[in-house]
């Protein structure tokens, strides 16, 4: 991990997230990439032949006050003394938060996107999603999304909910980087079996075939027996067992068959008090 971007709206969720990606940094020897998003550009569209709904002259504006804001972002982070070492860049662009985001990370060789949020929930979940969510589904790097509450990076006990089928085998890799990193025992969570036909033995196999492999060690099993709602399973879970962090896959489906078949990564991170961490499948 050698760069990480992280979303800056100036919001109180992402000024937590910014903190908690630098402890990160600090830990990784990595950099950190902050990018504000302009998303007032896409927007600037004439009413009529002379009227605008916002004028170039206010883009200017928003983006030269953006940047010093930025600036000041980097010199808080920087005289923090646990963070004065690290190398920080930032950014301001014009756009879509979602397009933008999967822009830089590719141009940029982003290795982890960290990114806050307060959650959404009701009309607003359904109809509109979070920008979270959006991320997410389209970022071509594993993403870590750090609820409101969370100060520090503390991580001693991680949930991995699986599938166990072999298309799990990145995110385990993924999981033993980070363990690596950080040194945490991995709960693996098996409820896709609605059926309850799974055997112990059977799943432990399936499990073995993914974490040998990857190297990882201190790896304990858990079946959650028969489950209609998968999200509500693996928070209960998360509870339980007093999980730091989630590490989920996910399948980033759109458009149609997202809207047929969810995400439920997205809406684990969505509605989750502990760090979550999406490793995109492919």
């Amino acid at each position: 991990m050698k760069k990480i971007l992280v979303p800056v709206d100036f919001s109180d969720a992402s000024t937590n997230a910014l903190r908690v990606a630098a402890q990160l940094a600090v830990r990784a020897n990595a950099s950190l990439y902050l990018l504000h998003v302009n998303e007032m550009a896409p927007y600037i569209i004439p009413v009529s032949e002379y009227a605008y709904t916002s004028s170039p002259a206010d883009l200017e504006v928003y983006d030269k006050e953006a940047e010093e804001r930025m600036q000041n972002v980097k010199a808080v982070l920087l005289n923090e003394r646990r963070f004065s070492q690290l190398q920080v860049e930032t950014a301001v662009e014009e756009g879509l938060l979602t397009m933008v985001v999967k822009t830089v990370t590719e141009n940029e060789d982003i290795d982890l996107i960290v990114i806050g949020t307060l959650g959404a929930s009701g009309w607003k979940e359904t109809l509109v999603g979070s920008n979270t969510e959006r991320v997410i589904r389209h970022a071509d790097c594993p993403v870590l999304v750090i609820p409101e509450g969370v100060r520090e990076l503390d991580i001693k006990r991680v949930l991995v909910p699986s599938t166990l089928k072999p298309d799990q085998k990145g995110v385990f890799k993924a999981v033993k980087a980070w363990q690596d990193l950080l040194g945490f025992e991995v709960l693996t969570l098996y409820i896709n079996d609605p059926l309850n036909a799974a055997t112990n033995g059977s799943i432990e196999a399936e499990k073995k075939r993914l974490v040998e492999p990857a190297g990882l060690s201190e790896v304990y099993l858990h079946l959650y027996g028969p489950s209609l709602n998968e999200e509500v399973a693996i928070l209960e879970y998360a509870a339980e067992a007093k999980a730091d962090m989630i590490v989920m896959s996910t399948h980033q489906r759109r458009g149609l068959s997202h809207l047929l078949f969810g995400s439920i990564t997205e809406d684990t991170a969505n509605h989750a008090h502990l760090p979550v961490l999406a490793v995109p499948i492919a």
